[in-house]
């Protein structure tokens, strides 16, 4: 086995403190600074928005300004630019105070349109009227046009791609944006700190008590020089809603709010002492650095698919001394939960799937290989792929699963299973052909096969299959043919057990069935499916004539047992011990689908998406501490922090640790969640986007017939 690093060795106890803060910055500054920066946009933008429609009103004569303060403001106002005639000039200026805001809004061209409005206010301030807010307002928009736009905007979708693209200057933008947060940035956080810290400290020594004073002089001096700024902004945040709410002097305190917000997300700057002490503390850990020499002799984690749980696991290694290379046959990283969604016609694939490249992007110590793996050598340590072999010191096997039909395989060709990118748009246009072919047919005995859906298997993804399909007949396709009524379809759930969604508790499998069958599903429980053929599906010695049967009942684990010679569950699944490694090879580790894992309960854990995640992140903590000589962890624990499953609109079942919800409550927890744990904020607003449409209009976004699963016989 490798051994530690020496530079390792030495700072192991500072190099986590550091990682840890790296990332509690990284999430302040994309996460919570995309919030703000969308709330300063909108604040900032409504203020100038609002003056526009003052002056229009203003200038018709519709409103008669009593305020004689107002109306010199609204009169200088008027006149942005000097020089020019009076009409043309305000007419420029209730141009710039309508469309800018309105491009700030969105996000769109975000840096053109502060522009004009700092214009604006600056010659307002030092030409007619003299005001702290004036100051407030032109620090927001500077940062705006030095920072760029965040995340939340439309900027944030064009910009990676200017230089490419046929926008006029999009290399400029692209040269000027790094110039930019590279040399002017700095220089103006350090302009505002200064001015910030001066202001507070006048306020404090002219109107405020000795201990104000004292207190105020303390906190101005750390926020000048730039010293613990995110704490001290944070404490001027708490402040500004508090004791310093109602200080004129202070302006506006929803712009100083953001002011100060915008420092303890961001931090002081380059130009800071905060800065100096990071830059120094971060030589003393090299996983932060771009230098990969680091990592020379580092031992080997390789990963074995790129679901939940080898993704986390991938992302959990990022700050490890060790050279992670995660293997998949795809290019990208799926979200199972909504799979269900790209299948009846609400999602697109591209809405529920991000590239694994773009995920790992950022993360030095990880390769990716789009690659087929074929087995494992245990002996040699490799693992075989199809043109290729890569070795490991660390193994985790995160391969999932594929559809079980607990030994009756012919059926597959006949009721197809959810578990790909493939297989959703495969069904999608099943599902939508069986509408169009029934449309066109003449025969109602076959017209009748065509408008009937069965599903095999009441659990999560077949209760929400059958709600969206019953939703896709009832409303998403009314009036859009002329021979056949979609809301007469047929959709039958069939359950060998007494309950649907088993796992839950029984009085929200209870409620689950009964918002099925208010939705229109036939539920059939404590049914035993004996065939599947082309025309149908045999229950009990019932027939169900049915041209699209959709499989969502068991699932098998990967091969990934047998190339290691583990054994195995009824399932598939390895056994793993408390450590989720595999017995008698305390280096090769399963987790996920692929593992048969005992939770608290001695009962083996299910396969979601939470458990693999935690796995994951343990497996990756695990396999750190072993490489750094760090205690390791104790045995693996899942936290369960509920179950949930939707069945229509405003129709869900949720199993929190202190609450069960059933209705539309869990339906909009539902939907929040699963918008949470979507990767990349691109997929998050365009999901959120297509769910709103959806539920004011019914309409499918994506209602497309493509590939070989058209048919519906």
């Amino acid at each position: 086995m490798t051994t530690v690093a020496p530079t390792l060795r030495h700072h192991s106890r500072l190099a986590p403190l550091l990682e840890r803060w790296d990332s509690v910055t990284a999430f302040l500054e994309k996460g919570a600074g995309a919030i703000l920066d969308l709330a300063t946009r909108i604040w900032v933008g409504q203020i100038f928005f609002v003056s526009g429609m003052l002056k229009i009103f203003f200038m018709s004569g519709m409103m008669k300004i009593a305020d004689m303060g107002v109306a010199v403001q609204l009169d200088a106002d008027r006149h942005p630019l000097p020089g020019l005639e009076a009409n043309a000039a305000a007419a420029l200026g209730v141009g710039v105070d309508l469309l800018c805001p309105i491009l700030l809004l969105f996000g769109l061209a975000t840096r053109f349109a502060a522009v004009p409005l700092i214009a604006t206010v600056a010659l307002l301030q030092f030409n007619h009227v003299d005001s702290v807010d004036h100051y407030y307002w032109m620090a927001l928009l500077g940062f705006l046009i030095l920072r760029g736009p965040g995340a939340i905007s439309l900027d944030n979708f064009i910009d990676p791609h200017a230089h490419t693209t046929a926008l006029p200057f999009g290399s400029s933008l692209e040269r000027f944006d790094a110039f930019a947060r590279r040399f002017l940035l700095p220089v103006f956080e350090l302009v505002v700190r200064v001015w910030l810290a001066w202001l507070l400290w006048r306020f404090a020594f002219r109107d405020g008590p000795a201990v104000l004073q004292a207190a105020g002089l303390i906190l101005c001096a750390l926020l000048g020089v730039g010293l613990a700024t995110r704490a001290v902004a944070t404490m001027l945040v708490l402040l500004s809603v508090t004791f310093l709410a109602n200080a004129p002097a202070l302006g506006d305190p929803v712009t100083r709010l953001l002011l100060f917000a915008g420092f303890a997300l961001y931090g002081a700057g380059a130009l800071s002492l905060d800065h100096l002490v990071l830059q120094r503390a971060l030589r003393l850990c090299p996983s932060l650095s771009n230098d990969t020499r680091w990592l020379e002799g580092a031992p080997r984690v390789v990963i074995v698919g790129a679901g939940f749980g080898g993704v986390a696991a991938a992302l959990a290694l990022r700050h490890a001394w060790a050279r992670v290379t995660l293997v998949d046959r795809h290019n990208y990283h799926l979200f199972q939960p909504l799979l269900y969604q790209v299948a009846t016609a609400t999602l697109s694939p591209a809405d529920i799937a991000a590239p694994i490249r773009a995920l790992l992007r950022g993360q030095q110590n990880c390769r990716v290989l789009m690659e087929q793996a074929t087995g494992v050598d245990t002996e040699r340590r490799e693992v075989a792929l199809a043109g290729a072999r890569v070795p490991f010191d660390y193994l985790v096997l995160a391969t999932g699963a594929r559809h079980s039909y607990f030994g009756k395989d012919s059926w597959e060709a006949f009721a197809p299973g959810l578990k790909r990118i493939d297989d959703a748009t495969a069904i999608r246009s099943r599902i939508l052909a069986a509408f169009e072919r029934a449309e066109s047919c003449d025969d109602e005995q076959e017209r009748r096969r065509l408008l009937t859906f069965v599903m095999v298997g009441a659990g999560p993804t077949g209760v929400e299959l059958a709600g969206a399909i019953a939703e896709l007949a009832r409303q998403g396709l009314r009036e859009e043919f002329r021979t056949i009524d979609p809301a007469t379809a047929r959709i039958v759930l069939v359950q060998s057990g007494p309950l649907v969604l088993p796992s839950l508790p029984k009085p929200l499998s209870i409620a689950a069935e009964r918002l099925l069958t208010e939705l229109g599903v036939e539920v059939l429980t404590n049914s035993r499916v004996e065939a599947i053929d082309a025309d149908g599906v045999q229950i009990g010695g019932m027939r169900i004539e049915a041209r699209t049967v959709l499989w969502t009942a068991g699932v098998m684990a990967s091969e990934a047992g047998s190339w290691i010679g583990a054994e195995r569950d009824g399932a598939g699944r390895i056994f793993v011990g408390p450590d989720l490694a595999v017995p008698n090879a305390s280096n090769i580790f399963a987790l996920g689908d692929t593992a048969s894992c005992k939770g608290a309960d001695g009962k083996p854990l299910p396969g979601l998406a939470a458990v693999a995640k935690q796995q994951g992140h343990y497996v990756a903590k695990l396999i750190r501490a072993r490489i750094e000589g760090r205690r390791e962890p104790g045995p693996f624990r899942y936290h369960d922090y509920g179950s949930m499953a939707t069945i229509g609109r405003k129709a869900a079942v949720a199993d929190l640790p202190f609450v069960r919800l059933t209705g539309a409550l869990a339906w909009w927890f539902w939907g929040l969640v699963h918008v949470m744990f979507l990767v990349g904020a691109r997929s998050r607003i365009t999901v959120m986007f297509d769910w709103f449409w959806s539920y004011l209009t019914y309409s499918r976004s994506v209602r497309l017939i493509t590939g070989g699963g058209s048919r519906a016989d």
